[in-house]
């Protein structure tokens, strides 16, 4: 029976420069960069202290999904001080954090356009 997600998708116009902002900015670590065609690498990266993976990847004929809304949420112990870290380190947020009955969130960008929410854990 299914177990678990492996991974999640995160389309991207320019690898090197997805690769770069998600290990510099976000603090992703590479599991996997190899070649996967002669267009592509895969670039499979973690989130630190958690088993879940990121690729870096847009499959052919899905170009039209890079800089959307990602179908998710990221989550993190404090939303307002990774805000603030994160912010520092040059990443892009359409929306500062808020607080709702549900817990707090804010929004940001990848160089790409594709659009994160941040949530409390």
């Amino acid at each position: 029976m299914i177990t678990h997600v492996k991974f999640v998708g995160i389309p991207t116009r320019d690898q090197p420069r997805a690769l770069e902002f998600y290990t510099q900015k976000l603090g992703f670590e590479v599991s996997t960069n190899q070649p996967f065609n002669e267009k592509q690498r895969w670039i499979e990266l973690r989130i630190v202290n958690s088993p879940t993976r990121v690729v870096l990847f847009t499959p052919e004929g899905h170009e039209d999904r890079i800089g959307t809304f990602f179908n998710g949420s990221l989550a993190c112990d404090d939303v307002e001080a990774t805000y603030r870290q994160l912010r520092q380190r040059g990443v892009q947020f359409t929306s500062e954090p808020q607080k709702q009955p549900w817990g707090t969130f804010a929004i940001f960008k990848d160089p790409d356009g594709n659009q994160f929410v941040l949530s409390s854990s």
